[in-house]
């Protein structure tokens, strides 16, 4: 009896040990088909770090077994594939960004004299060139010069006329400056010499003077209303070419002594992206935020930015990361063992994850090594790809 619970004994503490090696064992096969499809990937891409025959030290002698979809599965998961290509990647830093008008075509149209508004020409928003009148005042003052203006213009006629034999040099210049005087006098009030041209053919004064746009930009302020008495120095209009606008950022000091001059950039705004040059880095730290700002001209034909918005900025430096290719931040996934993957297609309805490095993470995106030129990538629906993978028990690097 005593040696029949013995032998008892021994079959129950043996059942736990072939359990487990029966699972060990299991695992064992499905590693090796995975294996199999690594060490494919590996012979495509000797650069690639994954755990492929090297790593391990055997191979696997299982046929590859690539996660196969249907035509109505691949419309189902939204997959679109894109052919890569490799290109150098410049190191690309991104940072919050203000858009601002730029101050190098930008104007404010401002009264030189006191006067009352009768007749507004423009209006916010319009688009005006340069001399085209966007105000009509009514000054006396500006009466009162050019009525000295026909005075002087008459008695300079007159001396003309006389001419240096009859007249003395003296009396001569003096009315010749008189006159010059007083015409510099109406252009320094705000008239145009076109007006005062006019004032001299009609010998009438009126006392109006028209404000013209000294360039041609947008009108993105008005502050005055018909009747209104303005003085001078006065800003009535505020406008600004926004053909081509700044783009203010700030960057950590660290970064930002990456950034040169001319270095290519990328405004993102709405998911519309805008290309952009950098042209200064400020020289003084910010006492608080502890940042550099940095300063992108951008082209705006659009007329998709306006002063005051917030963009996203992106800035490509000189330095170089090595050679790869951009994808969306969704294609790219981790896999069962933690590395980073890719789905290729290998044909018709063939999907296969394919190991990638992961060069630099960018918003939204992310530069990735490891694939060759004219590799199929699933850019989009990855994710539904990996899904379906775990439903049919096909799992890459699956330990």
């Amino acid at each position: 009896m005593k040696k029949t619970a013995r032998n008892w004994l021994a079959v129950l503490l043996c059942l736990p040990v072939g359990i487990i090696w029966a699972g060990e064992g299991q695992d064992h096969d499905t590693h090796d088909d995975t294996q199999a499809v690594v060490s494919k990937a590996g012979r495509d891409h000797p650069g690639e770090k994954g755990h492929g025959e090297d790593a391990h030290g055997h191979g696997g002698d299982h046929e590859d077994k690539p996660l196969m979809l249907t035509p109505e599965q691949v419309r189902m998961g939204g997959i679109r594939v894109e052919v890569v290509r490799n290109r150098p990647l410049a190191r690309e830093l991104t940072a919050p960004g203000e858009v601002r008008a730029n101050d190098y075509r930008s104007a404010r149209v401002a009264a030189r004299v006191q006067a009352q508004v009768v007749e507004r020409l423009a209006r916010l928003g319009d688009w005006v060139e340069a001399g085209t009148p966007m105000v009509t005042l009514s000054s006396v003052a500006v009466a009162d010069a050019e009525g000295e203006l026909l005075a002087a213009e008459r008695e300079w006629a007159r001396v003309r006329r006389l001419g240096r034999k009859v007249v003395s040099d003296r009396r001569y210049t003096e009315a010749r400056l008189a006159r010059d005087r007083l015409e510099a006098r109406l252009l320094a009030m705000g008239l145009g010499k076109q007006d005062i041209d006019r004032l001299l053919e009609s010998g009438r004064s009126d006392g109006r003077l028209a404000l013209r746009a000294p360039l041609a930009g947008r009108v993105l302020a008005d502050a005055f209303v018909l009747g209104e008495v303005v003085q001078p120095g006065q800003v009535l209009f505020e406008l600004t070419d926004e053909r081509e606008l700044w783009i203010d950022a700030r960057l950590p000091a660290v970064q930002a002594a990456r950034v040169r001059s001319g270095d290519a950039a990328t405004v993102v705004v709405d998911g519309h992206r805008l290309a952009a040059e950098v042209m200064a880095v400020e020289h003084r730290l910010d006492e608080v935020s502890r940042t550099l700002g940095v300063r992108l001209r951008v082209r705006n034909e659009d007329d998709r930015l306006h002063p005051g918005q917030f963009v996203n900025v992106r800035i490509r430096t000189g330095e170089k990361v090595g050679q790869g290719v951009l994808l969306p931040e969704s294609a790219v996934l981790r896999s069962a063992d933690g590395d980073w993957q890719v789905f290729v297609v290998e044909g018709p309805g063939r999907f296969e994850p394919r190991e990638v490095e992961v060069l630099q993470r960018l918003p939204g995106r992310m530069a990735v090594g490891g694939l060759k030129d004219g590799t199929e990538v699933v850019v989009e629906g990855a994710f539904f790809v990996q899904s379906e993978q775990a439903k049919s028990g096909f799992a890459v690097h699956n330990h």
